[in-house]
């Protein structure tokens, strides 16, 4: 049987963007279940909800520019027994809804799944009203939320299905129209909080999420070439942690670097290490943000200005290996 005859359809519609699959698998779950409904905050052709329009235009919900509405009408439609998927921008769905989310969603823990789109600095031009550097510190600090970063369309298709089990609220950070190249494969079951590990080795461990997964595989591949071991660990679920991963690779290795495209507070380096720090001290180091807004321009620029990089990647790598 041919590749193209087993690929999903949802593959090539997604175009490797996790923000499309998002929306695709939301509207094959809800041909599924009459209780899914979709709560869009201006996000029908950003997130991918067309097709869900056309098949069941009463249980696709636009709130407009207007997110701490749409977080309540998702609260609300919870209550009822609905299974409501909300859409918005990442920066706007977390900063400007916050006393909603905390208080109608995560506090009644409601199950809500937030799709949010534009996370990171995928919105470079815009500046830094538009980026979307904080918003893992602000989701896993609050009790009874999940907090989801696929590496990938494909683990964002198959991360938004598994929502289906969740008992509570679930956020997940998805990226916006730029390419986002696969690192897992199609038919991957990636688990609610247990990671995936990519490469093996015991020298360094690389755990990243999201859009740096692709990056740290790179520096992976180029290290190997310099005789160094480096185990890369996609950790696609912030909260609940995977701890059992996070100590092994303590344990097993000679230190741990984390990257993500987030500010270092409160992240997933913070996560990390707050766990090793209790339970087995080990060497880090840290790829992401520093504490300061970024600068504006073009996505890729700004990445390699703050060394959002598989270069830099390979550089924490060789601090812990001297």
């Amino acid at each position: 049987m041919s590749a193209a005859s087993t690929t999903p359809a949802w593959v090539e519609k997604v175009q490797n963007q996790s923000r499309l699959s998002f929306g695709l698998a939301v509207t094959d779950m809800a041909a599924r279940d009459d209780k899914v409904v979709a709560v869009s905050a201006d996000t029908l052709d950003l997130i991918g909800l067309r097709e869900m329009v056309a098949a069941a235009p009463d249980r696709v919900i636009e709130a407009g520019i207007a997110e701490q509405n749409a977080m309540g009408v998702a609260s609300g439609m919870a209550t009822t027994g609905m299974r409501p998927y909300l859409c918005g921008y990442a920066p706007f769905i977390t900063a400007r809804s916050m006393e909603q989310l905390r208080n109608d969603v995560a506090y009644a823990k409601q199950r809500v799944v937030i799709g949010a789109a534009c996370s990171g600095i995928v919105l470079g031009v815009s500046g830094g009203t538009h980026h979307a550097l904080e918003d893992i510190a602000l989701m896993r600090s609050l009790p009874n939320m999940t907090v989801l970063v696929p590496a990938d369309a494909h683990e964002a298709w198959h991360l938004t299905q598994a929502t289906e089990n969740l008992d509570g609220p679930s956020y997940i950070r998805l990226g916006g129209k730029m390419d986002e190249p696969p690192v897992t494969a199609v038919d991957a079951s990636p688990v609610i909080g247990k990671a995936t590990t990519l490469r093996r080795g015991t020298d360094i461990a690389v755990i990243a999420c999201g859009v740096l997964v692709v990056e740290a595989l790179a520096a992976a591949d180029e290290l190997a070439g310099e005789g160094i071991g480096v185990r890369v660990i996609n950790m696609h679920t912030i909260k609940p942690l995977d701890r059992d991963t996070v100590l092994a690779a303590a344990a097993e290795t000679r230190g741990i670097v984390t990257a993500e495209e987030h500010h270092l507070t409160g992240g997933l380096g913070g996560a990390v290490a707050e766990l090793v720090a209790e339970e087995h001290p080990t060497r880090m180091r840290f790829v992401g943000m520093p504490d300061e807004f970024a600068i504006v321009g073009p996505t890729p620029k700004v990445r390699e200005r703050y060394g959002m990089s598989a270069a830099n990647i390979m550089a924490k790598c060789r601090e812990l290996m001297s």
